[in-house]
């Protein structure tokens, strides 16, 4: 049967009532709120011990102590020498196990994430989980062609629309470059800017080449805004990068961006991912010191330019196929060493960032969903704050599909409803209901509390089929992959949001080699 059926006791056959338009009415009338929402509180899969992570901790400040990390730039000295910091002639900075502690004790615990439109600010830290998109690859997955071609603004552009209408994606981080624009990194990086800017109403963040770009940056959105210094009042857009070059180096243009962005007042952003077996230990406890150790060198940095500086403390360990040395982002350890990174980043209440949904599958497949939902079932349970899942992202990162980013959202949301857990109440618990029932019609199918909690209690997928087999049979058997792929089109089709009013668009063109035409972000375009 393709429906939910009511059950007659006494005639001992099921019969409907009311048809589905009825049902569906009722269900309106009857919701109470969503199932799931941005932000519910987790943190209940511990894979490390109170001890295993005392001692991560002391080796994590032996090796900021007693190695250090390397390349420090003058930037950072300026701020780091006066504080006790010591600066070998092996160039490696070192750090005092006593500042370390001081700083993690100031460094920010909790931060307000705004958006361009007010109603989609969150508030980031303690036990709140929030999903976000991410990647930066450098290919698109054709749907049709099943080739990968190179990246293009347009293509961010239609990724931002299309994960602002995704409602399990809770924040928009840039998820590939525009290649097209690669050979010039300040229109690349302007560009990618505007390009978020008009499809998301979503806080958003992007990667930035060089230290230089991020003043123009900040410039547009002003404008945007229509106030000099008005983003950095409500800043929603973040700005990012890989500050250190593991093993335990920093690496120059973003660190200075990491420098850059303290000096600012505004979050540093960053993702600090040693590869266990390549650019880490390959024992998987090696590893997690390492990366600790050097993204708390990162969150010292922010805090001595600024004492007190959020920062989305961005510890990022990822795994290797130790058979050819290649990344794997969808094993088993994966989600084993990034939802212990969790766990180990929340002991000391940072702001937890975490990745997951990495899948090694070159297509939107059987392995790709179940590794992506292992991955980021265990970074979700472990209670990262803002888990980078990787929607739509395939090829070890290297490529994106669109038709994977509304795959993914379907998971998230079921992600989400393990995280939010079973509440029991003496309401919950439904005796009375179960009575009700037992010596009443003997069904639950229409009782008021079926109806009250269709909604509040219980989510349900978007393109995930549930029809029957029957029902699917009769109607093309379609994959999940051609039912996402047809709700692409239906998402992108007709939705080019207006976010930048047309007089302010003509002064940021003015002002700014925007490269995103204007035909391609109106209806008719032709693309989908």
């Amino acid at each position: 049967m393709s429906e939910s059926p009511n059950f007659s006791p006494t005639a001992g056959t099921y019969r409907r009532e009311g048809g589905s338009a009825a049902r569906r009415a009722r269900r309106k009338l009857s919701c109470t709120g969503n199932a799931v929402q941005p932000g519910m509180h987790s943190g209940s899969y511990k894979p490390l011990s109170e001890r295993d992570i005392q001692r991560i901790h002391d080796t994590a400040l032996d090796i900021l102590t007693k190695i250090g990390i390397g390349d420090p730039l003058p930037e950072i000295l300026h701020y780091a020498l006066p504080k006790g910091c010591i600066l070998g002639e092996d160039n490696r900075l070192r750090f005092p196990r006593s500042l370390i502690e001081d700083l993690i004790a100031i460094s920010a615990k909790q931060y307000m994430l705004y958006a361009p439109d007010p109603r989609n600010d969150f508030e980031v830290g303690g036990e709140r989980v929030y999903f976000t998109s991410a990647g930066e690859a450098v290919s698109i997955l054709d749907y049709d062609t099943q080739k990968f071609r190179p990246t293009k603004l347009v293509d961010l552009y239609d990724a931002a629309r299309l994960a602002d209408q995704l409602e399990h994606i809770h924040s928009f981080g840039q998820p590939f470059i525009a290649a097209d624009y690669s050979h010039d990194l300040y229109i690349h990086d302007i560009n990618i800017a505007y390009a978020e800017l008009a499809g998301t109403s979503k806080s958003f963040a992007l990667g930035i080449a060089m230290v230089a770009h991020i003043e123009p940056i900040i410039a547009l959105f002003d404008t945007y805004l229509g106030e000099e210094g008005a983003f950095l009042k409500r800043p929603f857009c973040t700005f990012g990068g890989c500050p250190i070059v593991s093993p335990l180096r920093f690496g120059k243009e973003n660190a200075e961006v990491l420098v850059k962005v303290a000096e600012l007042g505004l979050v540093g952003d960053i993702a600090v991912a040693p590869q266990a077996g390549a650019t880490a230990p390959a024992a998987l406890a090696g590893t997690l010191a390492q990366s600790f150790a050097e993204t708390l060198a990162c969150m010292a940095v922010v805090n001595l330019v600024k004492p007190g500086s959020a920062i989305n403390f961005g510890m990022w360990p990822f795994i290797s196929d130790l058979r050819t040395g290649a990344f794997t982002g969808g094993s088993g350890e994966e989600a084993l060493i990034m939802a212990a990174a969790a766990q180990l980043c929340n002991h000391y209440g940072f702001i937890t960032s975490v990745a997951s949904g990495m899948t090694d599958a070159k297509t939107m497949d059987a392995q790709a969903g179940y590794e992506k939902a292992i991955t980021t079932t265990a970074a979700a349970l472990a209670g990262g704050n803002l888990i980078s899942t990787y929607p739509g992202i395939v090829g070890s990162l290297l490529g994106q599909s669109f038709e994977g980013m509304v795959i993914d959202n379907d998971m998230l949301g079921n992600i989400q409803r393990l995280v939010r857990g079973i509440e029991v109440t003496d309401e919950t618990l439904s005796f009375s209901v179960i009575e009700d029932t037992v010596f009443g019609s003997g069904h639950y199918l229409n009782h008021p509390q079926t109806l009250k909690l269709m909604q509040s209690e219980y989510v349900y997928p978007d393109i995930g089929d549930r029809r029957t087999t029957g029902d699917w049979q009769d109607n093309g058997q379609e994959t999940i992959y051609q039912l996402a792929h047809d709700k692409v089109k239906s998402l992108l089709s007709g939705y080019y949001p207006e976010y930048i009013k047309p007089d302010t668009d003509s002064r940021i063109r003015e002002h700014f080699p925007i490269k995103l035409e204007l035909e391609d972000m109106q209806v008719g375009n032709g693309r989908w």
